[in-house]
């Protein structure tokens, strides 16, 4: 099995409490996931994010076709990161760190993903061609987003 990484920085001028109160709400995941996404969740307690919560949702990735994913809350530690893990969906392994740091302007927000396909060869190829430039499309429209939240001036 390939495995996979995408890593992005962000830097954002507001206190680590703020950005931890965001992030670890799953309500706003849909607020930084594209609209034509169609990302609708569909369980999760309400809560903000803690160890071993489970989250349910669909999204439409690729060609129109609507996923069910479930992830997992697996570590969680107030305004510094957190670790969320496939435990259904389209990937063969998919684990995303979050991290949170403070900094003399404002909060340093770096995300670590470790993606694997599924279909050996064939999902190396699709990788190649069509999911790494989705996934980074889709973090630089979170990236944007983000900025358009925490970085611009009213």
């Amino acid at each position: 099995m390939k495995v996979y990484k995408l890593e992005t920085v962000q830097h954002l001028n507001t206190s680590i409490e703020k950005c931890w109160e965001f992030f670890s709400s799953p309500q706003n995941l849909k607020t930084i996931t594209p609209d034509d996404m169609s990302f609708v969740i569909q369980d999760f307690d309400g809560k903000r994010m803690y160890p071993g919560q489970v989250i349910t949702y669909t999204l439409k990735p690729l060609l129109g076709i609507t996923i069910n994913w479930m992830t997992i809350i697996t570590v969680s530690s107030e305004n510094q990161y957190f670790v969320d893990e496939q435990r259904f969906g389209p990937y063969a392994l998919w684990h995303h760190k979050h991290f949170f740091e403070p900094t003399e302007n404002g909060t340093k927000m770096t995300d670590v993903v470790h993606y694997a396909l599924p279909f050996g060869f064939l999902g190396q190829i699709a990788n190649k061609i069509m999911v790494k430039n989705k996934l980074k499309s889709i973090f630089e429209y979170r990236r944007n987003k983000i900025e358009e939240i925490f970085n611009l001036k009213p």
